[in-house]
């Protein structure tokens, strides 16, 4: 055990001891170079010298480091000093899933799926790192004051190869998939059938079987079906009912075979949560009875353990939370260490898998064959036939020029929530669509978020005064910082110098629309002579320059700008209209492409925090704007944002995020916050909480219609 005030790596300053697990102890402590409070998981001294153990700890370490998720509890080191192995953590200020659910009971359903939704992110980042984390459970899942929810411990976690692993590895009994349970192989399914038990638990409020001994409770997830969540909370909508069915199937198979499958059911269910539209597969036998265990997998489960079970979390107190090794774990009078015996199982599973594989591989080549004759001969390509989508996707359907009414009936269609703003338009008749984000044909996942941006018509403006007696530069800046597109021409004047304007058209005062062509005419003198202006658009710098000074004329700011159809280096446009006669010596501006802008992807920011989300936007370059409003996402924490994730934006574009405030209080008097013009000009209808308008003071929620 470390004393208080001892240091590691003459670096981390020991404050307290927070924590003890079967392998470890978790510390706070101070990191004096980057001036924080962090948590540290120490191996225990007597495991330090067993090469084993070691080992064993190192896994978790190089497990966790890899991994880099809002989601995820973040390592931020890892070391040894003086025989003292250790891991560096972040330090978690909150409550673990657990206690929530002690404390509050049952959860609202849409509250549990949102959780849930956070969890599984974090899941299926590690799974995309082949890492499989074998203990998730409430304990392990940690909610911080900002509302952020984090998954913790991965200590028995392994990295995974594309081959199924064997472990005798045993997370918390009440919570283990019955392959686990068995000592069998293990996948990713197998979090997500822990995944399925963690939501029956927050609905419910209760685990799905319970025993006098470990033993006992994991024959029954191998042996025993799981009594309906209905139950215990008879409002349970059907989709979640089902969705928690498919996670705890007792064959891995017929569970959901990938996360991201299962994120994707779970966001649909809080759109239409009465629709039966999980897919179910068959029933796992025909008498749907109590199946039977053999004696050598019962001697199996016997033998399993679980040996470290640590989650550094501060408490609403302040107070560190020691859910380390509680009840939920496996009974310190099973063995205390995980043998990496010879698996009887393992080299029969192999011997299967390897004539399972041959068989896929014949199937695959027998599909490549026919799928190249069904395309002909003539294409070197397979799958050069039009584009299929999954169940889980669609194409954003094409609503530009339609009415407001017309597209979101459009989207609804096509399965897909919207996000409504309104800006002038001089072309698109008010009340029309002007564009969607993303864009028409883009595909996308079902009931996701798609940005309407919405006409408000010509906006009415006037011909600011003051232009007259400006430069031409002058009065250009000042027109085009008001939104208007100015033309320069020239007439001739004994009484202005050159390049002074002289008059405006529309006049000054006069009414006119916002972006609309304003003329300035200068004074081209009285007697110099006239000259055509050359059109140097789309030409190189240089050969602009060389044409407008064999004319007599000027170059004058040569200022880039990022331009879609203009090839870097070549001009975009001149501040004076080509053939345009001007006196000799003239200025002619010029704008040079940049080519294409390099434009950021907006990052899917649900469930980050205010600050998270800010400081993610401010990175790449785009701005951050607030709103806030009732949701069932835990407060603090974002529920939606005005631009869909993944779509490419210009650097400098401000993206709203939506604050949750928690769910509506059930009070019948409230406030209502005063309504600024920017809230008039939005109104969104997200997928995932849909709202009424008194929830949120500058939002307008409606679920979208239709199933599939």
């Amino acid at each position: 055990m470390l004393r208080k005030g001892a240091f590691i790596s003459d670096r981390y300053e020991i404050t307290d001891k927070v924590g003890s697990g079967g392998m470890s102890d978790v510390y706070k402590a101070k990191d004096h170079k980057l001036n924080r409070f962090v948590a540290i998981k120490v191996l225990k001294a007597e495991f330090s010298e067993d090469k084993n153990f070691v080992s064993k700890f190192r896994v978790e370490a190089q497990s966790a480091a890899g991994l880099s998720h809002p989601n995820i509890v973040n390592v931020f080191d890892v070391g040894e000093d003086n025989s003292v192995y250790y891991i560096v953590m972040e330090l978690i200020e909150g409550i673990t899933l657990k206690n929530y659910i002690e404390r509050k009971g049952q959860l609202p359903v849409k509250e549990a799926v949102s959780i849930l939704i956070q969890v599984a992110q974090g899941i299926e980042a590690a799974h995309n790192n082949h890492i499989i984390h074998r203990d998730i459970k409430p304990q392990n899942i940690i909610i911080s004051k900002e509302g952020k929810v984090k998954v913790t411990d991965f200590g028995i976690a392994r990295a995974t190869s594309s081959n199924t692993i064997s472990s005798n590895a045993m997370g918390s009994v009440h919570y283990i998939s019955p392959e686990q349970a068995k000592g069998s192989f293990i996948d990713e399914k197998s979090d997500i059938y822990s995944l399925g038990i963690t939501l029956y638990e927050m609905i419910t409020g209760r685990v799905p079987f319970e025993g006098d001994s470990t033993v006992s409770i994991a024959l029954q997830h191998v042996q025993n079906e799981m009594a309906s969540p209905r139950i215990y909370a008879p409002d349970i909508p059907i989709s979640v009912e089902r969705i928690i069915q498919k996670c705890t199937m007792k064959k891995p198979s017929r569970r959901y075979l990938k996360v991201s499958s299962l994120i994707a059911d779970l966001k649909r269910s809080l759109i239409t949560p009465d629709e039966d539209f999980v897919q179910m597969v068959d029933y796992e036998s025909p008498t749907g009875g109590t199946k039977v265990i053999s004696e050598e997998d019962i001697n199996t489960i016997r033998r399993q353990s679980e040996m470290d079970n640590t989650v550094p979390v501060i408490n609403e107190e302040n107070e560190f939370e020691d859910d380390f090794y509680d009840e939920d774990g496996v009974d310190d009078d099973l063995e205390d260490e995980l043998k990496d015996e010879d698996n009887p199982k393992l080299d029969k599973v192999i011997a299967i898998g390897g004539i399972v594989m041959a068989c896929i591989i014949v199937a695959f080549v027998v599909f490549l064959v026919v799928h190249f004759m069904g395309n002909g001969c003539s294409s070197g390509k397979i799958g050069s036939s039009s584009e299929t989508l999954d169940a889980n996707h669609t194409k954003v359907p094409d609503v530009a020029g339609m009415t407001q009414e017309d597209a979101i009936k459009k989207l609804k269609e096509s399965n897909l929530g919207y996000t409504i703003t309104q800006q002038t338009d001089n072309k698109v008749e008010a009340g029309h669509v002007i564009s969607t984000s993303p864009d028409a044909g883009e595909v996308v996942e079902k009931n996701s978020t798609i940005t309407i941006v919405v006409s408000l018509g010509s906006k009415a403006v006037n011909v600011p005064t003051g232009i007259i007696g400006l430069t031409k530069d002058e009065a250009k800046k000042l027109l085009e910082d008001q939104g208007f597109n100015v033309i320069v021409e020239y007439k001739a004047s004994d009484d202005a110098a050159i390049d002074v304007i002289i008059e405006v058209s529309p006049e000054e005062g006069a009414a006119t629309t916002f972006g609309a062509d304003i003329t300035i005419y200068a004074s081209s003198g009285s007697d110099a002579s006239k000259v055509t202006v050359p059109k140097v658009t789309g030409l190189t710098l240089d050969a602009a320059k060389a044409s407008i000074e064999a004319k007599k004329l000027v170059v004058g700011t040569v200022t880039e700008d990022y331009s879609d159809t203009v090839e870097a280096g070549k001009v975009v446009s001149q501040d004076v209209s080509a053939k345009s006669e001007v006196p000799e010596g003239t200025t002619i501006n010029l704008v040079v492409s940049k080519g294409p802008e390099d434009k950021p992807e907006v990052p899917n920011l649900k469930g980050w925090s205010g600050s998270e989300a800010k400081a993610a936007l401010e990175g790449l370059g785009l701005g951050y704007a607030e709103s806030s409003g009732y949701s069932d996402m835990t407060a603090g924490l974002v529920y939606d944002q005005s631009v869909a994730y993944g779509t490419k934006v210009s650097k400098g574009t401000t993206i709203t995020v939506y604050i949750s405030l928690g769910q509506k209080p059930t009070e019948t008097t409230t406030t209502t916050a005063p309504e600024t013009s920017s809230q008039k000009a939005t109104e969104s209808v997200k997928p995932e909480e849909p709202e009424s308008p008194e929830e949120s003071s500058s939002e307008q929620q409606e679920e979208p219609e239709g199933g599939e």
